[in-house]
């Protein structure tokens, strides 16, 4: 990493090889709730520059790593978002071997966490 407390958005781009309108996106409010997409991925300036510290850059690999394995892209956001703010980590295990049980847990823990999200969803939608 650059020894540069803040880095812009295009070293981050350029660093984490994501493109700049991505990272635009994730930290960007969606227009429904008001709220951001990903919290915490930069710091803004009055000017609404966004310049990256070395915890943004962290959550910001995290991000991509959970949205972009290999050839697969998940595209929910909101998931993503909630597996990075969870305090309850879910193991996931890239090894293409492995076995049955471990498979069965992270479905079972990704079913929980949607079931989670549609709670809150229905509950935003109720307000």
């Amino acid at each position: 990493m650059i020894n540069k407390k803040y880095l812009n958005i295009s070293e981050v781009s350029k660093m984490l090889q994501i493109e700049e309108h991505k990272i635009r996106y994730w930290d960007s409010l969606d227009p429904k709730t008001r709220k951001y997409r990903v919290e915490g991925i930069s710091t803004k300036s009055k000017g609404g520059t966004r310049y990256f510290n070395k915890e943004n850059i962290r959550k910001l690999q995290k991000l991509k790593n959970i949205l972009y394995d290999g050839d697969n892209h998940n595209y929910s956001i909101k998931l993503a978002d909630k597996i990075l703010t969870s305090n309850n980590k879910i193991p996931i295990n890239k090894d293409q071997n492995r076995s049955d049980n471990q498979h069965q847990y992270n479905v079972k823990k990704i079913e929980q966490i949607l079931n989670k999200m549609r709670l809150l969803l229905k509950n935003n939608t109720d307000n």
